[in-house]
Parts: structure tokens; sequence; C-alpha cells
């Protein structure tokens, strides 16, 4: 990677950096996540969240309290930080796992936020990471083996194009409700996924 990247950590799981933010990148801990940054030895510009998951708030130069009762999670406030800096290409972690089903949900939505207003978003988890489109394609690099998931959200997601993979789609319509794109596998070419119109969400697995 070589864009100029905003990282956002929070307090859920992840592998670990799939590439250390560099000087010219972004850093925020949204709360909980300023543990996950202290023990992948990162040190955020800012330190964002309602402060319900952390011990102690650190003294840092760079410190936004939020109230608790709030409209958005404490990640998709450091979503919309980001965006008023400008970024377009952000890599998400501790975003899912453990409990909480539904901040993983969340921040699902939070792609889509990024994907609806012009942003690349990566949720990155376990041996999987998550992106979203919306009226447009994608290109994943090849490799030998893999699983690559295709989820329409939202209204129907209209001319779907799906090739390189081992299951292809052509100009396809795909709903919210049935899970056509699910479970296709990498054969050792690019993967193309394109729709016409609506949102995709796109899980790719190790």
């Amino acid at each position: 990677m070589t864009d100029m990247a905003c990282y956002i950590f929070g307090a859920g799981d992840f592998d670990g950096l799939e590439e250390r933010p560099g000087a010219e990148d972004y850093v925020i801990a949204a709360d909980g996540g300023y543990t996950a940054c202290r023990r992948a030895g990162v040190e955020p510009q800012l330190l964002l969240g309602d402060f319900d998951s952390l011990a102690e708030v650190p003294a840092l130069p760079h410190v936004e309290r939020v109230p608790v009762e709030k409209d958005d999670t404490d990640m998709m406030l450091a979503v919309k930080r980001g965006l008023e800096r400008g970024e377009t290409l952000f890599h998400l972690y501790g975003g899912m796992g453990g409990q909480r089903t539904d901040h993983t949900v969340a921040n699902f939505q939070a792609l889509l936020y990024l994907a609806d207003h012009g942003a690349e978003g990566w949720l990155h988890g376990r041996g999987e990471r998550w992106t979203a489109i919306r009226d447009g394609s994608i290109v994943f690099p090849a490799r030998p083996e893999g699983i690559l998931s295709v989820f329409c959200v939202g209204p129907d997601a209209e001319g779907v194009t799906i090739r390189g993979a081992q299951y292809p789609l052509e100009g396809a319509t795909l709903t919210a409700s049935v899970p056509l794109g699910v479970s296709n596998h990498f054969i050792g070419q690019d993967i193309m996924v394109e729709v016409t119109h609506g949102s995709l969400l796109l899980g790719l697995h190790d």
C-alpha cells in the first residue's frame, strides 16, 4: 500500500497489522482501541470516545471526549473525523469479534458509509477482511486459494458481474435476502467485481 491512509483502531479482535502506519498516515484510537494501538506499538494522533471501555484516559495531545448517549459509535465517529480531514483510504482494526456482533454489523455499515462518500475502507479481522463498493468495481489480486463472499446490502444490487472467480456472474441482480454470492473461490486469477447500481459488501477469507 502506497497511498496515505487513515488507520482506526477499535477494541475488537484482529490478527495483526498487514502494514504499519507510515509517517504520512493518520491514526485514530477509538476508545478502548488505544490499548490495541499500544499493543501494536502505534501512537495515535487522536484518541476519541466516550471512554466506557478504557480504564484510564491517557494524557495525549489530542483527546476528544464524546457523550455516552450519542447517535454514532466511537468507530463511526472516528470514520467521520477521518473524512473531515479529507482521507480517502481507511483501514479499520479491532472492529470485529468478541461478543458484540452488533458492533461488527455497525462497522460493516461504516464501510458502506465510506463507499457512499467516495472513500475506500477495509475492516480487518482474524483471517478475514471486508470492504464495500457502491455503483462501481473493484479488482482483487490473484491468489492461489481463498474465499471471496459478495453480499447485496440495501435495495437490490443490479448489474453485478464477477469475473476470474470459480463461480462467475454476469449482469445479475443480487438481493439482500438471498446469499447467492457467498463462498466464491480464487483460482489463481485476479477477481473483478462490479455493480452497476447498488451497494455490495465483500469479504476476503484466508
